[in-house]
């Protein structure tokens, strides 16, 4: 995989994630912070950019989005494929809201 290719897929990834962000914490607040694992400071900010300040940020060349659970059990209950899967994903509803939220550094 090129360089190229790589630097616009995470544009990709970037502008949509910022997009669904966007629309998530104009349509329900509430659920948007636990959903995305953001603060009350992040959502401001989101439901605050304009279209051309998403498209900016969007095209960094970093990774805007992050995933929410760094441990493996988080993991394991999500992508655990036995007969009470849906019981291991309300597990790890539970654990993940319980995750500290991101801040604005």
């Amino acid at each position: 995989m090129k360089s190229t290719d790589t630097y616009n897929d995470i544009k990709e990834v970037n502008l949509a994630y910022l997009m669904l962000s966007q629309n998530m914490v104009r349509a329900d607040r509430e659920v948007a912070i636990f959903r995305l694992g953001i603060s009350e400071e992040i959502a401001d900010i989101l439901e605050r950019l304009t279209p051309g300040q998403v498209l900016k940020m969007a095209s960094s060349d970093v990774l805007l989005c992050s995933f929410r659970f760094r441990d493996t059990l988080l993991l394991d209950l999500l992508t655990n494929h036995e007969r009470d899967r849906g019981v291991g994903r309300v597990h790890a509803a539970i654990l993940a809201a319980g995750k500290p939220i991101e801040a604005v550094a």
